[in-house]
């Protein structure tokens, strides 16, 4: 949408000429007005050379225009209701996060959130030049089973409880602050004291399919080397919190490791995930709840299982694979908690989700935290 006026942006709630020092003084991003049932978004930047902005798995990228010969691009995009959603400028082969945008994800990202977007309780912007805080027990992890050295961090939110595991642990420890939020889940009383274990994926694809390595190497060797290192832990209260592959895996464990994994967060599942279906053009075009539904229809006994699926309202090629999933595992016998949150397939919209499904695995209600 081209803009045009004396005021270009003045619906947006700016005023002055774009480019000079006034308006870039006032100037944020992104701002959102009422468009029919959903919002028309403005996106600004300063600077000289053309740039687009990257979304996350929602959105083709979409170009920035120049307004004249200033230094002022914009773009407005037709945003969806409630959706929480990760950008990036993307300026020749380099990727940045929004300068007038103190939301961010890491040091080149930001977040963007339409104004009926639910709330996030407990986690907080994060700015691009923010150091997020890291915990101070590092453990070195050599497996035998996977091969390789790994960090693995260790957290005692509340002074330490059940252990909760986290896939893609350095997502959760450099983009998105999860022992601040953890802290505040329990200091607040929506989450009982946790251990949280940050576990990094070396080669996501190979660890995270259905594979028994990675789950027999935590039982065997990161779980002992945890109670090791002298944080207070329960690892009979082990809780497995997974995102994409990472929740397709926290699943795939459960069925086949019930002895080890008996609570289960995953948002967002890959559950249309069968061997080899990240080769075709289309993976999610398989068999509905691909090999983990097949797997369910034997009606394993998953009779102490506590789980609890979300998946982005937006991500509308998924909802099929999800829903077999979570019917057959409830008819398996697990205590089963379904929810849809306010985002595409992206670790911004997970957040809440990830703090309130692993305290509800653990017995614990957040009220009016839908």
């Amino acid at each position: 949408m081209e803009l045009t006026g004396h005021e270009p942006f003045a619906a947006f709630g700016l005023s002055g000429a774009p480019g000079t020092e006034a308006f870039w003084a006032e100037a944020r991003s992104p701002l959102s007005v009422p468009d029919g049932d959903g919002w028309r978004t403005l996106f600004l930047r300063r600077g000289g050379d053309a740039a687009a902005i990257g979304f996350e798995s929602w959105s083709d990228p979409v170009p920035l225009r120049r307004w004249g010969a200033t230094d002022c691009w914009y773009a407005t995009v037709r945003m969806p209701a409630r959706l929480r959603v990760t950008y990036q400028f993307l300026v020749g082969d380099a990727a940045y996060a929004d300068p007038c945008n103190p939301d961010g994800a890491g040091g080149d990202r930001s977040v963007a959130s339409t104004p009926d977007a639910p709330p996030q309780p407990h986690w907080p912007p994060v700015g691009a030049d923010d150091v997020l805080p890291l915990p101070r027990t590092r453990l070195r992890w050599t497996s035998e089973r996977l091969g390789g050295r790994r960090t693995v961090r260790v957290h005692a939110a509340g002074g330490g409880g059940p252990v909760v595991l986290l896939l893609d642990g350095d997502d959760w420890l450099y983009l998105h602050p999860a022992t601040v939020a953890f802290d505040s889940a329990v200091a607040s009383g929506d989450m009982p004291p946790v251990t949280l274990v940050f576990l990094p994926a070396k080669d996501r694809a190979a660890e995270f399919g259905c594979r028994p390595a990675l789950w027999e190497a935590v039982r065997d060797e990161l779980l002992p080397l945890v109670a090791g290192s002298g944080v207070p832990a329960d690892p009979a209260g082990l809780v497995v919190a997974g995102q994409s592959l990472g929740g397709l895996s926290a699943l795939y464990a459960a069925v086949e490791f019930p002895g080890l994994v008996t609570r289960v967060a995953c948002q967002s599942p890959s559950l249309w995930w069968t061997p080899g279906a990240a080769d075709p053009a289309d993976p999610l075009g398989g068999p509905a709840g691909g090999a983990l539904a097949d797997r369910l229809r034997g009606r394993p006994d998953l009779s102490g299982l506590r789980v609890a699926f979300d998946v982005g309202e937006h991500e509308t090629r998924m909802l099929p694979h999800c829903a077999l999933v979570e019917e057959l595992t409830e008819r398996a016998g697990a205590t089963v908690r379904v929810s849809r949150s306010a985002s595409g397939h992206d670790r911004a919209g997970w957040r809440h989700a990830l703090l309130r499904d692993v305290a509800w695995t653990l017995g614990r209600d957040v009220p009016g935290h839908a």
